[in-house]
């Protein structure tokens, strides 16, 4: 595995709560750098909400995320010029701008930093859609794409940054199985092109052990199991089997009759 640049992130005891209810109760994990980290869980425990944690964007009330051993705050003080890595997130519903050209949704944070000149933005904004499968797009707006594609336009958008970290929430929610299984081809295409670390929120089980080197399940506020992909299917978890059970997987990553 590619590791080149990725970024480790060690959280310790991290705590989040919404008035009186408790949605982190104490994680703790641990993330290679360079690995694609597959977190997976029912729907409202709390993974959308450990993903914004990871990328700054919500404060816990307690615990540590620290990314090559830099806490977080000391990270997202820092102008971007001094950075010493770079985070992007792709975000659930894609988030693009629809008044936007796919080029304009692209370079959006090179021009907000101010770094680049105009023809080299071009030059990164068309790397990047290539990347993705998406050359010659540039003029479309997100209005004229399909669901796959819009989702490819934002990782294009998180690559253009050249992260070292990339954080997805869900990117295959409302997708088929086709394009699932294209942006799993994708995500493991950057990292072995890349070496980025990236982790992924996700609901479906059969992408996870597909894609992931790791994948940790979220119950009750706590991470319960944390397995290779290759054997997650196989835990001994009681969480874990009933999550299977669930989405109608079988150990040894066989369909149930």
């Amino acid at each position: 595995m590619q590791t080149d640049g990725g970024v480790a992130i060690d959280i310790a005891g991290l705590r989040k709560q919404y008035d009186t209810t408790a949605v982190l109760r104490g994680i703790d994990l641990r993330i290679e750098p360079g690995e694609i980290m597959v977190i997976v869980g029912g729907s409202g425990e709390g993974k959308s909400v450990l993903l914004r944690h990871i990328a700054g964007l919500e404060t816990p009330e307690s615990g540590s995320v620290r990314m090559n051993g830099m806490g977080l705050d000391d990270y997202l003080r820092l102008p971007p010029e001094s950075k010493p890595f770079r985070l992007s997130m792709v975000f659930q519903g894609s988030a693009l701008l629809n008044s936007l050209s796919v080029a304009e949704n692209v370079s959006l944070r090179l021009k907000e930093h101010g770094t680049h000149a105009d023809g080299e933005i071009r030059k990164i904004v068309a790397m990047c859609l290539e990347q993705v499968d998406l050359a010659g797009t540039e003029h479309k707006l997100p209005s004229e794409l399909s669901g796959g594609m819009r989702k490819r336009v934002a990782i294009a958008r998180a690559l253009a940054v050249e992260p070292q970290l990339i954080l997805y929430d869900e990117p295959t929610a409302d997708l088929d199985p086709l394009l699932t299984q294209q942006i799993g081809a994708l995500i493991q295409r950057i990292q072995r092109t890349r070496g980025a670390t990236q982790v992924v929120v996700a609901h479906n089980l059969a992408l996870a052990s597909e894609i992931g080197t790791h994948i940790a399940m979220l119950h009750d506020g706590r991470i319960v199991d944390y397995q290779p992909a290759t054997e997650f299917v196989r835990s001994t978890n009681t969480h874990t089997q009933e999550f299977l059970r669930a989405a109608n997987l079988k150990f040894g990553g066989e369909r149930q009759r």
